[in-house]
């Protein structure tokens, strides 16, 4: 895509990915853009490379716009390849640039490409004037590496805010007010919940830091997805929301079966738990991608797993799943697991240690049956899913 300009003398000069389907684990449908931007000004920087498999369009995207001999900054925001695998060739081709990156980042680097070029540390808060705009540093370690950090443009009103505020898709629309609202915050929300979800508490603290520093935002541009204009209150309000574990009266039900019996739990409880007023979203695993599933609960009250017993343990997608969630440790969620089993159980006990080792508070004891249910146990089932509702309105 050609360069686009965001404020005068600012421009997106990133690349899309219409094709990626896998980001490390976490499914892409929908592709991605790896944003980069061009701060043109008495002097010149440039926030951010791309993907190495795209670097070539990165810097005819660049070079259409300033010669590269006229750049003086390269900032580095982020480490990760995905931002940082063209930055060895692109640095190279920058004789005149000085590159900004933290101390961390710093190291990051030379581990990742070895002594490239020099690198110039900077501190959180301080600034690098380019003539009438200027440079804002603004560190936010594990957000989601220890490197990370945003840059800041106070005259313009614009942060580059990393992998903060991103989502993972690709468009011919720069702007988060060239797309429909609902489509964004499902983009938001699943990239949130995928990539940000264990760093909550400080993005919490991120998000008090900017409140109380008064910093005005006209526009954040993050390093994938949309930039967002026009509605930047609303990304932060989501981030706000998601950060405090706010949730809706929605309960996420994922298992797996083997004979179906898992399967008449699931629906009889999810059918008890709809009469109780909740939206239940029930998803079979081998159908459904863990991240599709973490989409869905950011925004629940609850998570309902359900195995069967095999091998004397839990079903190994469910396995999965529950090791895939321990790793985001979702904040003010309450659970419970419920499933089948044949000649010897210890798959729902599994299955409950993972979903405590996961950080996911127990709502109701686990819900256990013998074989195929009987009409009888699937209504104990179904008043299992009712004591948990109350559970979850109290």
């Amino acid at each position: 895509m050609n360069p686009v300009e965001l404020k005068k003398g600012i421009y997106w000069v990133g690349v899309v990915d219409w094709n990626l389907r896998d980001f490390h684990g976490y499914k892409t449908p929908n592709g991605t853009t790896y944003n980069a931007y061009l701060v043109v000004d008495e002097k010149v920087a440039l926030i951010d490379t791309v993907k190495r498999p795209f670097r070539d369009d990165f810097v005819r995207s660049v070079s259409s716009l300033v010669p590269l001999d006229r750049i003086d900054y390269l900032v580095v925001n982020h480490v990760e390849m995905d931002h940082s695998g063209s930055f060895p060739d692109v640095a190279r081709m920058l004789p005149n640039a000085t590159v900004l990156a933290t101390p961390e980042a710093k190291e990051e680097l030379a581990k990742h490409f070895g002594d490239v070029v020099p690198i110039e540390t900077v501190e959180d808060g301080q600034t690098v004037s380019l003539g009438s705009k200027t440079l804002v540093f603004v560190k936010t370690p594990m957000l989601h590496w220890p490197d990370s950090m945003m840059t800041y443009i106070p005259e313009d009103k614009v942060l580059f805010s990393s992998d903060g505020f991103g989502q993972h898709y690709a468009s011919s629309r720069r702007f988060s007010d060239e797309i429909d609202e609902q489509t964004l915050r499902a983009a938001a929300g699943d990239y949130y919940a995928n990539i940000l979800w264990l760093y909550s508490p400080l993005i919490a603290r991120l998000l008090s830091r900017v409140a109380e520093m008064g910093i005005a935002i006209d526009l954040i541009a993050p390093d994938h997805g949309f930039i967002w204009r026009g509605n930047t209150a609303s990304a932060l309000e989501w981030y706000g929301a998601w950060s405090s574990g706010t949730a809706r009266d929605k309960i996420v039900i994922a298992y797996e079966t083997m004979w179906n019996s898992t399967e008449a739990l699931a629906k009889a409880a999810a059918a008890a738990l709809a009469d109780e007023g909740f939206e239940v979203r029930l998803m079979r695993l081998r159908d459904t991608e863990n991240s599709y599933v973490l989409a869905e609960l950011l925004e629940a009250k609850a998570l309902l797993v359900g195995t069967p017993t095999l091998n004397n343990g839990m079903f190994p997608s469910v396995g999965g799943l529950l090791t895939y969630l321990k790793g985001l440790r979702p904040k003010k969620k309450r659970g419970a697991v419920f499933g089948s089993y044949g000649w010897g159980g210890g798959g729902c006990a599994a299955a409950d240690e993972l979903v405590e080792q996961a950080g996911i508070a127990r709502a109701v004891p686990p819900f256990e049956v013998r074989w195929v249910p009987t009409d009888e146990e699937l209504s104990a089932c179904a008043a299992w899913a009712r004591e948990l509702a109350a559970s979850l309105k109290e």
